[in-house]
């Protein structure tokens, strides 16, 4: 398929949720800029409500939606950050939010959305998760899924319009991470519609390569992610975020779990900036691919949320001694 999300969609988008959600800060980073040796700029949406840029695609996808249609619920299927934003923006407009998670997922993004104000029913895994989310659908609920959704994509690609205005300048190279698909989407089409010579580069984590073996193989492919990286943890890409990857991805880099979590901290220690392993991981892409940029070029990075457990890492240092 064509991808199907275009420039005049994300801009409709922002118009929208304008107000609903934060301009997070886009700002040049001394300490990134003296590693990787060109000017560096950061769009910290883990500053973002709910800890992650997911409440964009929400408040886009549901202000779209009738009263009627909210009346009858939100059903969704996911164990983080998707999870927590769908129950902020449900709850914030007056709908039940029903969130199918699998039983392993973490005991701190149940919490956070709980806290938000959605219903959780712990399912066997994904695949059953996403079964059931068809059922409910049947019976009148509407299934938002994460990132196979065009509101939903439509709505994450107002961060790039932000990050477009905000950078003080055209960017050379762009770093996103890439769960499902539909972040990168977003943000790749709002980039390169203002500016088609921008250059995106996808980031994955070892144990979670979920768009790189969907690309390889050229359909989606099921798989059950092994990485810490628990927001890039999608079970399968799409046709059409895979559509969107081919259209607007330069390459799509891996990183190992150990490095992401060594961004993470190095981040936290330098920058004061508070990010889980799917932000660290783009971090440690342009440092280990630091040697394609010429002198004069612009990078921006996206730190895409900040939602992980202290303990967590405090584990994982020792585990992988940072």
């Amino acid at each position: 398929m064509n991808f199907d999300v275009t420039l005049a969609d994300i801009q409709a988008a922002a118009t929208r949720i304008a107000g609903k959600v934060r301009r997070t800060p886009t700002f040049h980073s001394a300490g990134l800029s003296a590693r990787l040796g060109v000017e560096t700029v950061v769009k910290v949406e883990s500053l973002q409500l709910g800890g992650s840029f997911k409440v964009r695609g929400c408040f886009n996808k549901l202000m779209g939606m009738s009263e009627a249609e909210l009346k009858r619920g939100i059903v969704t299927v996911s164990g983080g950050n998707h999870a927590i934003a769908v129950s902020m923006v449900a709850t914030a407009m007056g709908a039940k939010a029903l969130v199918l998670m699998a039983k392993n997922v973490a005991p701190f993004n149940i919490e956070l959305t709980r806290q938000m104000g959605g219903e959780v029913e712990l399912c066997e895994d994904a695949i059953e998760a996403f079964a059931k989310a068809d059922a409910y659908a049947a019976k009148g609920m509407t299934n938002v899924h994460s990132y196979d959704d065009p509101a939903i994509i439509a709505g994450h690609g107002s961060l790039g319009l932000e990050l477009a205005s905000d950078a003080g300048g055209r960017l050379d190279h762009v770093f996103i991470s890439i769960g499902g698909g539909g972040f990168a989407a977003g943000v790749g089409a709002a980039l390169k519609g203002l500016d088609p010579a921008v250059r995106m580069h996808g980031v994955e984590t070892e144990g979670a390569t979920t768009m790189t073996q969907a690309l390889a193989a050229g359909k989606p492919v099921s798989l059950r992610p092994t990485s810490i990286a628990r927001a890039l943890g999608a079970p399968f890409a799409t046709e059409r975020t895979m559509a969107a990857a081919r259209q607007f991805l330069e390459d799509i880099i891996v990183v190992p779990d150990a490095e992401a979590v060594r961004e993470m901290v190095w981040v936290l220690q330098n920058g004061r900036v508070l990010l889980e392993p799917a932000a660290g991981c783009v971090v440690a892409a342009a440092i280990a691919n630091k040697d394609m940029f010429k002198p004069g070029e612009r990078v921006g990075l996206v730190l895409c949320g900040s939602n992980v457990a202290l303990e967590d890492i405090a584990r994982w240092r020792s585990e992988f001694g940072v």
